[in-house]
């Protein structure tokens, strides 16, 4: 049987899941520049996306001159069909630990796990360089840190809109207010040797009072400022229109939830804080109590009120414990899971495992979120099943009850025509979200050449005039978090993991003569996931014959070799299924030498 690993167009073979042939190791030294050699050039600043360019999520990347290295997010990416049973998928640093004495900080943009929630996996491991970002952010790093292992504790300076930080020798940040769907999100204006370079983070465009009018303050001032490249976020690129005003989202949900007679179960992501604060608000203007139904949805309300980012009511809150003391057209759910993810709230309270909350007739289940690529089906399973037990389920679909955090084309042509930069590197997105960028940008007279598409573990050289994606890369494969292994869970294990998945898995028990070789009793088959043996007796009896023939081929009355009897049979039988059912189990053969 071939193996999925070598076979062409197999999910494995490629980069995202193995390693890149040459790629930097981050042991080569600095070349002078003008001489040839194995290592990026001295006084040359490079751009290495390490994650974030060719997924949704796990965004991370940073910029090298010489013997310094400024960081901008390390973030982790929801698992996807093709990696199942991992928790998260982080960047890979093996070469930024290689060189953890030249990190001179990290900066995070906001508050969302996308941006920030590696770092308590690679802390450690980099060297614990410190940390710029919000007291948001500090906050729910403090949370999450304490409930790991053997961390240490992080060095953490806190920021805010244009505050300038020298980082290091050569790279200078000032930090400027962005609008996201999570408080102070921030962008970054790097003073660096090659350049102005201006980071946007995740965004979408700010309104003035009116709501119609855009609130472009920040990118004037970038523009007065001389940008030579900016990094634009494009999750959003490739869709038509303008940003929805949150106020609009706001209005919308309030006459939804007025309208609804019965119980509402409300679903976002436990980092939109702004939006579960505007929700609660609603509620309590509306006379419904609010329960919230998710750990990390309650930290993250907790840590936010803490720090003065929301204010509500004490008693608008209750403890899910209580919401049967409440009349159902008093009660508001709020509750993690919109995305579908097997262990969060929404899932297990669809599927009856929640020991409070269960779903009644004439709910009104809202999914007030946007679609993270790859969560499609685990989605449309939850609404599904939430329609069939008699909820009345509502999206962003039918109503515009959600303003994505990421702007759409038209507005990102807008941010490129005000603030008028030389290059422009579209991060945060895959390639053809990224790509759409061409055409938005032509239709602002931006040229098609200076829009830079590169892609993870490339290395970017960068100068104010031009910018070439060299021939060096760094590996940037996807690295695993799973329970507590993080990055054990390799290519092989994924594989396996597939094929169990997709085809099951047959275990032939054999009991050998370790004199000569030959069997004792009749194979013991045990299958999970392929066949259901009962009903393929004649199939099971096939295999048996097949492998009397096999031990029979290399048993001449003398000891056998169990490593090389099993590859026979794994091989064998493996082929002689496929032949059967066109399908191609696992074979697990084992060999008992009595």
């Amino acid at each position: 049987m071939q193996d999925p690993l070598k076979s062409p167009g197999n999910m494995l073979t490629q980069r995202k899941f193995m390693p890149k042939d040459g790629s930097l190791t981050g042991h080569e030294l600095h070349t002078e520049a003008g001489k040839a050699g194995p290592g990026l050039k001295r006084d040359t600043l490079y751009f290495v996306p390490l994650g974030g360019l060719e997924e949704v999520g796990r965004n991370c990347m940073f910029f090298e001159y010489n013997d310094e290295i400024v960081i901008i997010d390390m973030g982790i990416q929801f698992p996807e069909e093709e990696t199942p049973g991992v928790d998260w998928i982080i960047p890979n640093t093996s070469y930024l630990e290689k060189k953890k004495k030249n990190i001179k900080g990290i900066i995070i943009t906001h508050a969302h796990y996308d941006h920030f929630g590696a770092l308590p996996y690679v802390l450690e491991k980099l060297g614990n360089p410190i940390i710029y970002g919000s007291l948001l952010i500090k906050a729910l790093l403090e949370k999450k840190l304490a409930e790991m292992p053997n961390v240490p504790k992080m060095n953490f300076i806190p920021i805010k809109n244009h505050d300038r930080v020298k980082i290091s020798q050569n790279m200078t940040a000032e930090f400027f207010g962005v609008s996201h769907t999570v408080p102070d999100t921030t962008g970054i204006l790097l003073e660096t040797p090659g350049g102005k370079i201006a980071h946007f983070a995740d965004f979408r465009l700010d309104y003035e009072a009116d709501d119609k009018t855009f609130d472009l303050r920040e990118f004037h001032w970038l523009r007065q400022q001389g940008v030579d490249t900016l990094l634009i976020d494009s999750t959003a690129a490739w869709k038509d229109g303008h940003s929805v005003s949150e106020n609009v989202v706001i209005q919308n949900l309030e006459d939804l939830l007025k309208k609804a007679e019965g119980r509402i179960i409300l679903s976002t992501f436990a980092s939109m804080i702004t939006r579960l604060a505007e929700v609660i608000t609603i509620a309590d203007r509306i006379g419904r109590k609010v329960a919230i139904n998710g750990r990390s949805m309650k930290d993250n309300l907790e840590i936010a009120k803490t720090l003065g980012y929301l204010k509500y009511r004490p008693d608008a809150v209750i403890p899910v414990e209580e919401i049967n003391k409440y009349p159902d057209n008093k009660l508001l759910i709020l509750s993690t899971g919109a995305m579908g993810q097997d262990n969060a709230g929404l899932m297990r309270i669809v599927t009856g495992e929640h020991k409070i909350i269960k779903v009644k007739v004439g709910d009104t289940v809202i999914f007030s979120s946007s679609v993270i690529p790859g969560s499609e089906r685990g989605i449309q399973t939850l609404k599904d099943n939430f329609a069939r037990q008699g909820a009345i389920v509502y999206t962003n679909q039918e109503l515009d009850i959600h303003s994505s955090g990421h702007a759409p084309g038209p507005d990102l042509a807008i941010v490129v025509e005000t603030c008028k930069p030389k290059f422009v590197i579209p991060i945060h997105g895959l390639f053809f979200m990224r790509s759409a960028n061409i055409q938005n940008f032509k239709k602002v007279g931006f040229p098609k050449e200076n829009v830079i598409l590169a892609d993870n573990g490339q290395i970017l050289e960068m100068s104010k005039e031009k910018i070439t994606i060299t021939s060096k890369t760094v590996d940037s494969h996807y690295v695993m978090v799973d329970g507590l292994g993080v990055g054990d869970v390799e290519a092989v294990v994924i594989r396996d993991r597939k094929l169990l998945s997709q085809e099951g898995m047959v275990v032939i028990i054999m009991s050998i003569n370790r004199k000569d070789g030959r069997l004792i009793k009749n194979p013991d088959i045990i299958s999970r996931g392929f066949i259901y043996l009962k009903d393929h007796t004649p199939l099971i009896e096939e295999i048996r014959g097949k492998l009397r023939t096999i031990v029979g081929q290399v048993a001449h009355g003398q000891k056998t070799d169990p490593d090389y009897l099993k590859d026979l049979v794994r091989n064998q039988v493996g082929q002689f299924l496929f032949t059967k059912t066109q399908r191609r189990p696992m074979i697990l053969p084992v060999i008992i030498e009595i």
